[in-house]
């Protein structure tokens, strides 16, 4: 018989798993976009579900770039070929277009039993890569693409993630340092973090509408020096929470300082096709480094991400993506088989939908015009949200915005007075968390604080997206104008 205290489960045994135990450096990731703010978000959505009465009907979320759920249509090409891919059935649906019946027979074929529910090759389907390869290929204007090179993903993120890991190593003064912009995108800091990696922090100019200094860059590398290993030199464009768009001239200045300081790049480019800006033009990475000789060409490691989560797509939770490597060493290129061979495979529908956004519909064919149509709709559609986006707020006494160049987003900057950054500190917390909490507990407005992304010491910022319609976005946009005048005089 057992007694209980002794045996029993009121033994008093400490559990295992405690913050103490815990892996730290999981306590040290932070995900601003979708931290406190979402959280509160959410549990206002169940108030006002309960029919709690608010001063607001509903909560905008304009905190990430989730184009679907603020009400973007799919496009009609991608979603046929994915709906026969799931049900062949509908290769007999005279209803179907035929250019779209092809592409789906194509996947099928390429995968085990001819059906997506089958696992794939782990770095992905050979016919997709290969179909990514001739889309680069055709971007860049004829530079060749080896679908050898290029591994599908769980989105870009997974692909960043996977690629640092591999970059990751050493202890101490030589732990490997990894460059950053800031602003940035959370994603790194967090992998940072997690893989127990050095944050080495370069500052974007925001007085220059962010543009990229290579004196920032020398900076921030000489600092690091002292107290890590810089590998690394990550590189966002279109920008994210910034929507810059980096000229020629400053991608072919951070390619010589990658050669010079013996630094692998990665570009995050997963809204190339996100470029609203007059004058402005999207150069991959890739193209500039081939375009600038064999000096670089042959020197130069590079890793370059896509997505089919952003541009004129937003098929965010299909979780496909892309990286193409540029030198990758041989040897480090059979590790990283070994690495992705251990989750299995990609998402395989986030796979078919890569191959379609890389193998469209082309003149001629049944789907063109509704495609062409669809797609051209969208991207117009969110270069007049970033002209609005950009116009409020220049009328905005107290809010500086740059231009939304590309991208989804606005990053503006807003003065905060003394006494309410006293408050934020009586509340324990930062003061653009306080604003942006404010903000989305008077007025539904769900948006990310500054201090999330990084910014510069003093300066106060919040990332929005652009993607509500037009509309929603016109309200949402006079709602945060008001309250912030609203939320000033309150604290002058």
């Amino acid at each position: 018989m057992s007694v209980e205290g002794t045996n029993g489960p009121a033994c008093g045994r400490q559990k295992v798993l405690t913050l103490d135990s815990m892996n730290q450096r999981v306590k040290q990731v932070e995900y601003a976009v979708r931290g406190p703010i979402v959280l509160q978000a959410a549990a206002i959505e169940k108030e006002l579900q309960q029919g709690i009465r608010k001063p607001f009907s509903e909560v905008i979320r304009a905190n990430i770039g989730d184009a679907h759920a603020m009400g973007q249509k799919p496009i009609t090409f991608i979603r046929q070929v994915l709906a026969i891919c799931t049900y062949p059935q509908l290769l007999c649906d005279p209803n179907m277009p035929e250019d779209a019946k092809l592409r789906a027979k194509q996947i099928l074929g390429a995968c085990g039993g001819h059906s997506v529910g089958a696992y794939t090759a782990s770095q992905g389907i050979e016919t997709i890569r290969q179909s990514v390869a001739k889309y680069i290929e055709r971007r860049d204007g004829g530079i060749p693409s080896n679908p050898d090179n290029i591994f599908l993903s769980t989105g870009a993120s997974d692909a960043i993630v996977t690629t640092l890991k591999l970059l990751v190593s050493g202890e101490g003064r030589q732990r490997t340092g990894v460059m950053i912009p800031i602003p940035q995108y959370p994603l790194y800091s967090a992998a940072i973090s997690d893989l127990g990696a050095v944050q080495v922090n370069y500052y974007l100019d925001e007085e220059n509408c962010w543009a990229l200094n290579i004196s920032e860059l020398q900076r921030a590398l000489h600092q690091a020096r002292q107290h890590c290993t810089p590998k690394v030199l990550c590189t966002i464009n279109p920008g994210n929470p910034t929507g810059q768009v980096q000229s020629r001239q400053v991608i072919e200045e951070v390619i010589r300082f990658a050669a010079k300081e013996k630094l692998f790049l990665m570009a995050d480019e997963v809204y190339q096709d996100n470029i609203y800006g007059e004058g402005c033009q999207f150069h991959s990475f890739k193209k500039i480094l081939f375009e600038m000789g064999s000096q670089y060409s042959d020197v130069v490691e590079l890793a370059s991400f896509h997505s089919v989560s952003k541009c004129y797509m937003g098929e965010c939770g299909y979780r496909g993506g892309y990286v193409e490597y540029v030198n990758l060493d041989p040897g480090v290129k059979a590790e990283l088989m070994k690495l992705v061979s251990v989750r299995l495979c990609p998402p395989v529908s986030g796979q078919a939908v890569l191959g379609v956004i890389t193998d469209p519909p082309q003149p001629g064919e049944p789907s063109y015009q509704t495609f062409l149509k669809e797609k051209t709709n969208v991207l117009s559609s969110l270069a007049e949200r970033a002209r609005l986006t950009e116009e409020v707020f220049r009328g905005a006494p107290g809010i500086r915005c740059n231009p939304v160049q590309g991208a989804m987003y606005s990053f503006p900057r807003i003065d905060i007075p003394p006494k309410a950054i006293e408050a934020a500190k009586a509340a324990g917390q930062a003061p653009d968390m306080f604003f942006c909490m404010k903000l989305l507990e008077e007025t539904g407005i769900c948006v990310v604080p500054g201090s999330g992304f990084g910014q510069a010491e003093g300066t106060y910022h919040f990332r929005m997206t652009i993607l509500p319609p037009t509309d929603k976005l016109k309200v949402l946009l006079n709602k945060l104008k008001c309250f912030y005048e609203t939320f000033t005089k309150r604290y002058a």
